[in-house]
């Protein structure tokens, strides 16, 4: 009877040195994943220093997938190096860029210093924006990322919630709406402008500059589509008419390409027709016009409409189903000018788009 006791111990424990093996091996996997940049098997501890390293012929291969933001954790960048710039006198108007480099991709704040009146108009067949009943805005965040890049904006607000110290009146509450662009085209990964990206770029607003080309909501940004896709970005204009300013932004990530005043293209190369193709629906062109002349809600939607309209001067073709179009149209409600009226500010506006739309990529 001892004797079969002391055998069945003996043949629980090397039964349980293979289970401790076996448990060894997933760890010290888990271990040599990690030092290749992936993540360890059991995140919630860290390795016991008698695990050891593992032996080669014992090394699974890393995991494959998509890397995203709960993968690689990306770190917000708002700091860069001086590159071409719109420089403008607004007052009130501040604006802020960040950006994930592990997409590329990023977003750019508008913040107007108080509630301005706006007018949104969508077109194109894919577009998404949050809070895009409103007629009363404070904040515009323009992100990459397609869908998923509207977190940014709610990011955006729970910036100036803190900001704000954390007021709940009505008041204090910041009026914020967002559209995205689908800027996964180039990018072999599903990195996203987030929450964290949204608050960053807040942080990082300033007045008088708006950064142009490749950067925050331009960063992975493209004119044309397919084999003939090539960089685009964000640009903007300003023209004035006495006492009013008018400031045009644009993102472009356009199915068609950049034209400029003489018909050329300059951005992007035209497909062609193909028998039988769908295009995937991976375009949007973001833009902003922001004017400091009172304008009522009739007015606002009409130059907005007559602005988004005359774009698809600088990009052709434009409001395509596979597009997602969105322009905002905006007034702070500062000054009256009875010597400029309604329809000659949309001119204004419009060739100021225009510009921003050739100043949107990089030579």
């Amino acid at each position: 009877m001892e004797r079969h006791a002391s055998a069945r111990r003996r043949s629980a424990g090397a039964r349980g040195g293979r289970r401790d093996r076996s448990a060894h091996r997933d760890v010290a996997t888990g271990q040599a994943r990690r030092s290749q940049g992936a993540w360890p098997l059991f995140p919630h501890r860290p390795l016991r220093a008698s695990e050891g390293a593992p032996r080669p012929d014992r090394t699974r291969a890393p995991m494959s997938g998509p890397v995203t933001n709960d993968l690689v954790h990306p770190v917000p960048r708002t700091e860069f190096p001086k590159a071409r710039a719109l420089e403008f006198d607004f007052p009130g108007l501040e604006i802020g860029i960040a950006e994930y480099e592990e997409g590329p991709t990023g977003c750019t704040v508008f913040s107007f210093g108080r509630r301005a009146s706006v007018s949104i108009d969508v077109r194109g067949g894919s577009p998404d924006v949050s809070a895009g009943h409103r007629e009363v805005i404070e904040v515009v965040c323009f992100a990459g990322g397609s869908l998923y890049g509207l977190e940014a904006s709610a990011g955006a607000a729970a910036e100036f919630l803190a900001k704000r110290g954390y007021s709940t009146k009505w008041t204090d509450i910041a009026l914020v709406s967002g559209a995205i662009l689908f800027d996964f085209g180039l990018r072999p990964n599903a990195v996203y402008p987030d929450k964290e990206l949204g608050r960053a770029a807040v942080r990082a607003m300033r007045p008088g500059v708006f950064p142009m080309g490749a950067r925050g909501a331009g960063r992975s940004a493209t004119a044309s589509h397919g084999a003939g896709a090539e960089l685009a970005g964000q640009g903007g204009a300003y023209r004035g008419s006495g006492p009013t300013k008018i400031l045009a932004f644009a993102v472009v990530n356009a199915y068609g390409c950049i034209v400029d005043r003489t018909g050329k293209i300059v951005r992007g190369k035209p497909a062609g027709p193909v028998a039988g193709r769908v295009p995937e629906s991976a375009n949007t062109t973001l833009s902003l016009v922001v004017t400091n002349q009172k304008l009522d809600h009739l007015q606002l939607r009409s130059i907005g409409r007559q602005v988004h309209t005359s774009m698809a001067r600088g990009i052709q073709p434009f409001h395509a189903r596979w597009d997602g179009d969105v322009n905002y149209m905006v007034s702070t409600q500062e000054v009256a000018n009875p010597d400029l009226d309604e329809v000659t500010l949309g001119e204004l506006a419009s060739d100021a788009m225009w510009d921003a739309i050739l100043a949107s990529y990089d030579t």
